[in-house]
């Protein structure tokens, strides 16, 4: 569907805007999932002197503006992330209408981008990656995928090949998404057994393998198998670009003074060492990587599906 002109403007507004209200519903997902809050009870407050929030006070974005970024209260400094995830929440909403118009595609992928984004900034935040979004997640990509099926085709290779006859299309949308899910959770789980087998020490965490498995079922093997690669490549490129800089900014240089002192080694090789186990969160990228996915592939259908149906 497409739209010109003033109307363009007017619904393109509009789904801005119910973006950044969406945005802050995920703000409050954010910082109240890993603490085992509940996401509903109570209202906001400030996070120091826990003032309830005034309506007027709780408009995203602009509120933080005008408040210049501390509270009205007590006026303590309000951390920045909040109109962040709101105005990337909107822009995120703003690009799915017009990569996907007003249609059921475009409602399944506004639910993914709202959980990925929860996903990678509490990643980012705390290190974990929750089970409360994961999974529901998951359950979300498969039932949908029964309505708008991922863009995929290896379900129907695989009917076709060991059947020689094609299911419904909903049933081989389900089948596409459980592949998916199946392909991203092992896959990534995989390669982190590898890894904890050779470097004696976890790589990544099973909220990483559960995240891949939501994902899986959004997008389907193939864009499953290239969010991995992406995102990893993007790990392993910022990470080594954050160690080099945390070495030559001097950290654990002290420790390593003393270490060295002790006969423990020279003290540059400590050093490597010591910054060598800064941990980033995979997640993080993960998700940014699922996001490029999605706007770059999800539109562009393998040329083996058009005219099947």
């Amino acid at each position: 569907m497409h739209f010109h002109g003033d109307q363009q403007i007017v619904i393109l507004a509009f789904v801005f805007v119910f973006g950044t209200v969406i945005g802050s519903f995920l703000n409050v997902c954010i910082t109240r999932i890993p603490e085992e809050i509940s996401i509903v009870t109570p209202g906001s407050k400030c996070p120091k002197c826990q003032t309830p929030i005034k309506p007027y006070d709780n408009v995203p974005v602009f509120a933080w503006l005008w408040l210049r970024g501390k509270c009205r209260n007590c006026g303590q400094p309000i951390s920045p992330m909040y109109p962040l995830v709101e105005l990337a929440t909107g822009l995120l909403f703003v690009g799915c209408v017009l990569e996907f118009g007003i249609t059921e595609a475009a409602v399944k992928w506004l639910f993914f981008v709202s959980l990925i984004i929860v996903l990678t900034i509490t990643d980012l935040r705390v290190r974990l990656l929750p089970d409360l979004v994961t999974w529901p997640g998951l359950a979300v990509g498969v039932v949908s995928a029964a309505i708008v099926p991922p863009e995929d085709g290896t379900a129907f290779m695989i009917s076709w090949r060991l059947f020689h006859k094609l299911p419904s299309e909903r049933l081989l949308g389900v089948f596409e998404a459980l592949l998916g899910a199946f392909f991203g959770s092992f896959l990534l789980w995989g390669a982190a057994t590898v890894y904890k087998l050779l470097r004696g020490r976890e790589g990544m965490g099973l909220g990483d393998v559960k995240m891949m498995a939501m994902a899986g079922a959004f997008f389907g093997v193939r864009n499953t198998f290239l969010t991995i690669l992406l995102g990893t490549a993007l790990g392993s490129i910022v990470g080594i670009a954050i160690i080099v800089g945390l070495y030559f900014w001097g950290l654990g240089r002290g420790l390593a003074k003393r270490a060295a002192r002790r006969g423990l080694g020279t003290e540059n090789k400590l050093r490597w060492v010591i910054v060598s186990q800064y941990h980033l969160p995979l997640g993080t990228f993960l998700g940014v990587a699922a996001l490029v996915v999605m706007f770059a592939f999800t539109n562009y259908p393998l040329s083996i599906l058009p005219g099947v149906f």
